[in-house]
């Protein structure tokens, strides 16, 4: 297996960024939500208060090779809070491409994600899966995340668009 790293995104990882967005909007058949640009993800990831950060995982060239890493994955993450328990980090996404799937790079981001939540002194770690996800539902149950819509019965809703000019008055 070729070495894998995991590192914070940088400003220069922007277009590999959106093209893994855009493969997980594929596979999710969400793909004509995606309206982020590549200069949006640099401006709202990389100023002076970013509302998101990122890890990308890295394929590393084997000694003596030409080619240079190549992103094969990433985790977009932010920061809440949660009135109840404090501090908490937020996964929005986690995407692997396919041919790379089963190698343990999702864990890894996972894993990363934990220890920058254990970091900030977040006293929890979130993330929401579609119900049709069988296999990354069993990798999270797996990593020891407790299904909150089973236990609590929670279900999220999001306000967009029409419905938030309109809340807004505008």
């Amino acid at each position: 297996m070729a070495s894998v790293r995991i590192r914070e995104a940088k400003e220069g990882d922007c277009g590999d960024i959106l093209r893994l967005i855009r493969e997980l909007a594929e596979f999710e058949k969400l793909s004509d939500q995606v309206k982020i640009s590549e200069e949006a993800l640099r401006a709202d990831g990389f100023g002076e208060n970013p509302f998101y950060h990122c890890l990308v995982a890295e394929i590393l060239p084997a000694p003596g090779e030409l080619l240079g890493p190549c992103v094969v994955g990433y985790g977009i993450y932010y920061f809440i809070y949660s009135t109840w328990k404090g501090r908490t980090i937020y996964l929005e996404d986690i995407y692997v491409m396919p041919e790379y799937r089963g190698q343990g790079i999702g864990s890894k981001i996972i894993k990363k994600v934990a220890e920058v939540a254990l970091d900030k002194g977040c006293s929890q770690f979130r993330l929401a899966v579609l119900d049709w996800n069988q296999r990354a539902m069993d990798l999270y149950k797996a990593l020891g995340a407790q299904d909150l819509t089973e236990a609590e019965g929670w279900h999220f809703f999001c306000f967009q668009g029409e419905a938030m000019r309109k809340l807004a008055g505008k």
